[in-house]
């Protein structure tokens, strides 16, 4: 099924920039956005007639709302609103700032609530549209040095869970995907900051790059068909984990959940009480 159109942030470069492609190969319309605007010049040249750039920084409010109405305006609809843009953060929980935490949020969440804001009106009225929010493994496990990463994710996690509920209604679909280590940029200094390291936790820092080998790397083309497979589904998923990587360590953290939160019951039974009939 193609003919859709498509609104992505962050399509400069990773995730964006393959599933951008893939889109407008396929035959839809994209409104690809990224800050620098220059990034997307490829695009445009290569599908003048259904590739618009446009300049956007998902922390600006009045550039969301400017983006997503222009985009509308462009094509008349919006299927696919793909919330892409943002950045990881290594550091320590003890480590990092609160200014570098603000920062992260900013993007990582409140850019994917501002444009889910801005785009909800538009899907409402049409009474169909998809929002596809890009979480990670780290969105379902925390992992060391990673933990305000985490945040962001977990936070758009919970979001996007009760938005689902939310829009039902209106005929508006809501999926989560979570991607495992791929061999994007996402590793490099244009996707990847970092707190003031201290030395007491040079061996959380070293654990952590000791978890995954390069055969947990997946291949982000790899991810084309999955994606369509959801966007074109009449009934997607709320989640949908990528990659083997991703799975395994899910799989394995859940049931170490599930198994404490059994062993715990009688405990927490017991913090129920017996609360008084009629009071």
């Amino acid at each position: 099924m193609s003919g859709k159109v498509w609104f992505v942030t962050g399509a400069s470069r990773g995730f964006g920039r393959i599933w951008a492609t893939a889109a407008l190969a396929r035959g839809d319309k994209v409104a690809a956005t990224a800050r620098d605007i220059g990034s997307l010049a490829g695009l445009a040249e290569a599908y003048p007639d259904s590739a618009l750039p446009l300049r956007l920084d998902v922390t600006d409010r009045d550039a969301v709302d400017h983006a997503v109405a222009e985009a509308h305006r462009h094509f008349g609809r919006l299927d696919v609103v793909v919330n892409n843009a943002g950045y990881g953060f290594l550091g320590a929980v003890e480590e990092v700032s609160e200014a570098d935490v603000q920062a992260l949020l900013d993007t990582n969440f409140f850019g994917a609530l501002r444009v889910t804001q801005a785009a909800l009106p538009i899907l409402r009225d049409q009474g169909s549209g998809h929002i596809v929010s890009v979480s990670s493994l780290a969105g379902l496990v925390g992992e060391p040095a990673l933990g305000l990463y985490n945040a962001s994710k977990w936070a758009l996690e919970g979001m996007m869970e009760a938005l689902s509920i939310e829009v039902e209604a209106f005929g508006v679909k809501v999926t989560l995907i979570e991607p495992g280590p791929y061999a994007t940029d996402f590793s490099t200094q244009s996707s990847l900051r970092f707190a003031t390291p201290n030395a007491a936790y040079d061996g959380v820092r070293q654990g952590l790059r000791a978890t995954y080998g390069p055969e947990d790397i997946g291949d982000p083309h790899a991810t084309l068909e999955a994606l369509f497979d959801v966007v074109d589904s009449p009934q997607p998923p709320l989640r949908l984990i990528l990659g083997r990587t991703a799975l395994r360590h899910t799989r394995s953290r859940y049931a170490e959940r599930l198994a404490t939160w059994e062993a715990w019951a009688p405990v927490s039974e017991r913090a129920h009480g017996s609360p008084s009939v009629g009071t």
